[in-house]
């Protein structure tokens, strides 16, 4: 499912337009990333927890050539499921 097919979904469940739809979902993904460029942790209780984490510099191979090359660090978003969702996923 992509987005635009999200938002129609959601539309017809919510007796909501597509455009506030949308305007809403927009408003969350900007609202998410921005706390996860504060570094907080965004948790809705039992869907699941968006957060970051940071991963150290390494040293990985260029595929292409085998030649060794330095990874730098960095911090990345991560999702953690939540119960009820992994619950309703292996039914």
């Amino acid at each position: 499912m992509n987005k635009q097919e999200f938002v129609a979904a959601l539309a017809e469940r919510t007796q909501m337009t597509k455009k506030d739809v949308e305007h809403v979902l927009n408003a969350f993904f900007e609202e998410v990333t921005e706390a996860l460029k504060r570094g907080d942790k965004v948790q809705f209780v039992g869907f699941g927890t968006f957060e970051t984490r940071h991963r150290e510099a390494r040293t990985g191979r260029n595929p292409q050539t085998g030649e060794e090359i330095q990874i730098a660090a960095s911090v990345v978003p991560v999702f953690k499921a939540g119960n009820k969702l992994k619950e309703a996923v292996k039914a």
